[in-house]
């Protein structure tokens, strides 16, 4: 992305090298202001950014004062620009993206415009890892059914991502069984320094998936965005945002030999969750960031979204060149990086205390204190040390339905059920284990967690131990290059004997693509109505998400996913009480079999080096034959098939024209659903199984479609009749017109219960505007722009909560829904509402950000809310009805 022509910071370029004239970059540090160097790291990406592109249009001068005056600026809510020099995709949010930009171009031609201005402007790589599902395991041939399976199931997605990767300049697709996103933009897609049309700048991107943060383990400021925001970065808008507060986190002192990176980013997350980091960038420094390799800090800054922040970042240092050596990045390249870096005052010395910046506040962890935990049974943010998570769950078991509790009458605590398996009789109780999957690039994109789990396997079949075959175990590496020093250092072997065979190369587990239990474990759970539990090596474990019969989830390292899956139950105390009795009678402990540190750093530094790297990334592009046989269409315009069930035109530009509408009041609004605290976007747009009864399969099946054939709502984000039938169906939302946990609302006019869809077609008929209530962090969760979409086509006009989570905010925003917030200590209880008023939402022709509005009721008592349009240009998107309408007739004007 070269420099506009009349940037007034023109003067600020200067070649890296006096040789090479013509390789120049903006230099910060010509500035001249002491106020650079006091800047976090962080915010000096956001500053380049702004002077390389500033065109006193889109970016401007006072923009750049903004951003280097941050010291004053970042407690005022003050909006700058930020271009990202690229976008990252993954399927399930690509293939969205892709059809909105095929049905952009349509709208576009319509309004008499180009269509081929529908395309991207800076590089976008779409990562397809979110298809595949773990339908076989536990067989060597596992991988390959599962990726055969994963075809013919989705090879119309494919096609049409096919198309798109003709159809649009810019865009790279990484074919399926590569890795996962994350893994794969670490290892080989971050250019840590863009070296490009004669400029180097930093590397820094969005995207399409909340865990886009873990690149800033690296180095590389990114963060999640909704597809929405994604699809206008890529047609030029920079994006709009608050300039942040800075959370200095200052890491010292040692890891205990046995703690894992999993066990400090669970400790991490806990810890900022109680801080308070929502909406603020939080940046890693202190010696103890030299202790951790960038595995660990990828680690550490892939649940970032879980605590809350935006982004989580760690500055360019030695070990990170060391990592871009290690993983097969060129000796030129590294050179240049480093210069660069350096030069402009963005590289850093963990143990130079007269580098650290200034921060907004600073907090502390003491390395040494870490202990071995987990996190669950239904948030990442709820640690739990592993020598209390037997009592932990004893006492769930019995506690008040919630984030902590089951509420299982204390004389069913140890109920039993015996089932058949294979000819064999077992018994599953409260606790049992019946899903361990080692998955998610939190945890596969690190070696020492990996080999670790490899010793520590071997140690329990050399001991004589196994796991029971009902458990769905499974290994789901982030990368080739994962199974290539697993094999290479002997551990494989150990890892398939004990269920832990390669099933597949993408999310699986950790996004709920776990596949099906057997049906006598099945049966099992429900007869016992039995809280099963899921241990996965995950960044997520939200309540429905990882399988619906396992409602206690945890989030453990890929070692203590192995032990529990030995264990077999989760209600064991692994410093008192045996792993398991071996065949010779004889208690094995934990600690007899897990692997020190010093051990698995030997087999990493003789295993993990760059040549399986370059072998593996050489032919990302080319190794699937499935992939380079698909035949596409190659039209700029695409050729929308009406019998399709996974590819639509969707509706959201219909009858669009050039004429800004003036905005409108909502007007005698019913509430489609009242919900309480921390809804996810899992909740509100599930990307699981399609169950059999719901809306979207009765959908499918007028079509023609088996049961088998339905696939997951993640796969089918492409139709929009699937999706919109698909919003607030998860079995595990719990809507208080109801009391209870149903994919269902109650019908105000007549007051009959019925499948949230149905629900809003009966009012969308009537011609009646709907309203959501929420508590707080409404939204948190996965990046997802159909929990935006959703609402949205169900006639959704505003949506009323105590907090919000930030990407899911911005997509209600991108799609002219309005976010609404109760004013502090107003909350619906406090108000007294019932959800069963009809509401009046008085919107003014002149908005401006952050504005208080009245709420009427149809009962006679008026409230004030505050519209949660932060900036001006959120404020534009919303004035046309959204993001897309925006670009849209931006493009058709031009």
């Amino acid at each position: 992305m070269s420099a506009p022509a009349s940037n007034p910071f023109r003067d600020l370029v200067e070649p890296l090298s006096p040789e090479v004239p013509g390789q120049r970059f903006f230099n910060p540090t010509k500035l001249g202001d002491p106020r650079y160097e006091r800047l976090p790291f962080s915010i000096r990406v956001l500053l380049e950014s702004a002077i390389r592109n500033c065109d006193e249009f889109l970016v401007k001068s006072s923009d750049v004062e903004n951003i280097l005056n941050w010291q004053h600026t970042q407690t005022q809510s003050v909006e700058v620009p930020f271009r990202p020099a690229r976008v990252i995709l993954q399927d399930f949010t690509g293939v969205p993206a892709v059809v909105d930009f095929a049905a952009m171009r349509d709208a576009v031609m319509k309004l008499g415009g180009d269509p081929e201005k529908i395309n991207p402007v800076c590089p976008a790589d779409l990562v397809i890892d979110h298809s595949i599902q773990v339908d076989f395991n536990r067989k060597s041939d596992s991988l390959q059914k599962n990726q055969d399976l994963e075809f013919d199931r989705n090879r119309e997605r494919f096609q049409f991502l096919k198309w798109g990767s003709k159809a649009f300049k810019n865009m790279r697709i990484i074919p399926p069984g590569s890795g996962i996103v994350h893994q794969v933009n670490l290892e080989y897609l971050a250019r840590v320094v863009f070296n490009y049309d004669g400029y180097f700048y930093p590397d820094s991107l969005v995207g399409t998936d909340s865990h886009t943060t873990m690149i800033d383990g690296l180095g590389v400021l990114g963060w999640g965005v909704g597809g929405i925001e994604a699809e206008a970065v890529m047609l030029g808008q920079p994006i709009s945002m608050v300039l942040p507060e800075v959370v200095g986190y200052r890491l010292h002192g040692t890891p205990d030999e046995l703690i894992t990176s999993t066990d400090i980013v669970l400790t991490v997350t806990k810890h900022l969750r109680q801080v308070g980091v929502v909406g603020k960038f939080v940046e890693f420094f202190g010696p103890g960031v030299a202790q951790l390799s960038i595995a660990d800090r990828a680690t550490i800054a892939n649940m970032c979204p879980e605590y809350g922040a935006t982004a989580a970042f760690f500055p360019v240092d030695d070990i990170s060149i060391n990592y871009l050596e290690q993983t097969g990045r060129e000796p030129k390249t590294l050179a240049y990086i480093t210069k660069y870096l350096k030069a402009a005052g963005m590289f850093r010395d963990y143990n130079n205390v007269a580098q650290d910046p200034d921060f907004t506040q600073v907090v502390e962890l003491d390395l040494s204190t870490v202990l071995p935990c987990c996190s669950g049974p239904k948030r990442p943010q709820d640690k739990i040390p592993v020598s209390e998570m037997k009592t932990d769950f004893e006492t769930c078991l019995g506690a008040k339905q919630g984030f902590k509790g089951f509420q299982v009458a204390p004389e069913r605590h140890n109920s039993v059920v015996p089932f058949q398996f294979n000819g064999k009789e077992y018994t599953l109780s409260h606790g049992s284990v019946v899903i361990a999957a080692i998955t998610s690039c939190t945890n596969t994109s690190n070696p020492s967690v990996m080999l670790g789990a490899g010793l520590l396997a071997k140690k329990a079949i050399e001991c004589g131990l196994s796991v029971k075959p009902y458990i769905k175990t499974s290994l789901s590496p982030g990368s080739g290059v994962v199974t290539y020093y697993l094999k290479e250092s002997g551990v494989m072997d150990y890892l398939s004997q004990l269920g832990f065979d390669v099933v597949g190369y993408g999310c699986m587990t950790c996004i709920g693509n776990s596949g099906p239990l057997p049906d006598s474990v099945v049966e099992a759970i429900t007869k016992g109505d039995l809280v099963a539990a899921g241990v996965l090596s995950g960044n997520r474990n939200f309540e429905g998400r990882v399988h619906p019969n396992t409602r206690a989830n945890y989030l453990a390292s890929p070692q203590l996913v192995i032990a529990y899956a030995i264990a077999g139950t989760v209600r064991v105390d692994f410093d008192k009480e045996p792993i398991a009795t071996n065949s010779k009678g004889k208690q094995i402990f934990l600690k007899d079999i897990w692997p020190t540190r010093d051990e698995i750093q030997a087999v990493e530094r003789t295993f993990v080096i760059p040549s399986m790297f370059k072998e593996v990334y050489e032919k990302i592009e080319k190794v699937n034959e499935r992939w380079n046989s698909l035949v596409a269409p190659s039209d700029n315009l695409y050729t929308w098939d009406d019998e399709s069930t996974y590819i639509k035109s969707p509706p959201f530009f219909d009858g669009l024209t050039m004429k800004l509408p003036p905005p409108e009041s909502i007007k005698d609004a019913y509430v489609l659903l009242n919900l309480g605290d921390s809804v996810t976007t899992d909740h509100i747009s599930p990307a699981g199984n399609i169950a059999r009864n719901s809306a979207a399969a009765r959908y499918l099946a007028e079509r023609g479609l088996t049961s088998r054939e339905y696939n997951s709502y993640g796969s089918r984000r492409g139709n929009d009749a699937v999706m919109a039938r698909g919003t607030f169906a998860n079995i595990r939302i719990f809507n208080k017109f109801l009391n209870k946990q149903a994919p269902q609302t109650v019908y105000l006019p007549t007051g009959e219960t019925l499948d949230v869809f149905d629900a809003a077609e009966r009012y969308k008929q009537s011609g009646v505007p709907l309203l959501v209530l929420a508590g707080k962090e409404y939204g948190s969760g996965s990046s997802r722009d159909w929990a935006a979409k959703g609402p949205f086509l169900l006639g959704i006009k505003a949506v009323l909560a105590e907090s919000y989570e930030r990407i899911h905010r911005s997509n209600l925003v991108g799609m002219g829904v309005i976010p609404l917030e109760y004013l502090p200590g107003d909350t619906a209880d406090s108000l007294g509402l019932t959800g069963r008023e009809r509401y009046t939402i008085i919107v003014p022709e002149q908005l401006t950000p952050r504005m208080i509005v009245d709420v009427k009721l149809d009962t006679g008592k008026t409230f004030k809310v505050r519209m949660r349009f932060d900036t001006d240009v959120e404020l534009t998107y919303f004035h046309h009805g959204g993001i897309l309408n925006y670009m849209i007739r931006k493009m058709s004007q031009n």
